[in-house]
């Protein structure tokens, strides 16, 4: 490890004892922080491979009732049917800080006016299955929006986690390190230093006697 290229001097030493002790607070808090950020991180993960698991099993379900539905039915009905939707829906993302990570928290809701109202079609153009896979799609947009968001959540602390990895592992084994070789040297230069001032010291006596 390459010391740093400083003066062998007492003040030299009491800012580099100031810079170690810094440092070392400063890596302790980092490696508190990334192991929290590991800690909510695995958390997350797995309450995204479970909701991912939900929505893919609904979604699934929801198609298998519509391609049943879609070979039933004219499929001119089904295009037209699809072409203008009855409901707006308002989508809504703000943020929120976790562990100085700014992550989306989105939140929808579905035009007030029109909560009420369902989709006009012909009784003898529709069967169950075509209201069962409506009624399904609908059903899987909150988790649908909720998985989005945990993945983003968990992209932007992985980034995070990367980071925060860096910066410890400098401190742990670059900054640190030398600024520890460097302080040694330095003690070790100005006991040098004051041993052969001592040496000098009782030369000059010896010849004065």
């Amino acid at each position: 490890m390459a010391r740093l290229n400083v003066k062998p001097t007492r003040m030299e030493l009491s800012n580099l004892k100031d810079r170690l002790a810094i440092s070392t607070r400063g890596h302790k808090l980092l490696k508190d922080k990334q192991d929290e950020l590991m800690r909510q991180f695995i958390d997350l993960i797995r309450e995204n491979n479970k909701l991912r698991d939900e929505v893919e099993k609904e979604l699934t379900e929801a198609m298998r009732a519509f391609v049943v539905a879609k070979s039933l039915l004219n499929e001119s009905f089904i295009e037209e049917l699809f072409a203008i939707p009855d409901k707006s829906v308002s989508l809504n993302i703000e943020e929120k800080n976790i562990m100085s990570v700014m992550v989306p928290e989105m939140n929808f809701s579905v035009n007030e006016d029109e909560k009420e109202s369902e989709m006009q079609y012909g009784l003898l153009n529709s069967n169950s299955e075509l209201d069962d896979s409506i009624d399904r799609i609908s059903n899987i947009l909150p988790k649908l929006l909720k998985l989005s968001e945990i993945e983003k959540t968990c992209q932007l602390m992985a980034d995070e986690i990367e980071k925060t990895r860096r910066r410890v592992n400098a401190l742990e084994y670059l900054k640190i390190p030398q600024l520890k070789e460097t302080i040694h040297y330095i003690q070790m230069k100005l006991e040098e230093n004051e041993r052969a001032s001592i040496t000098r010291i009782m030369k000059v006596k010896d010849m004065g006697t």
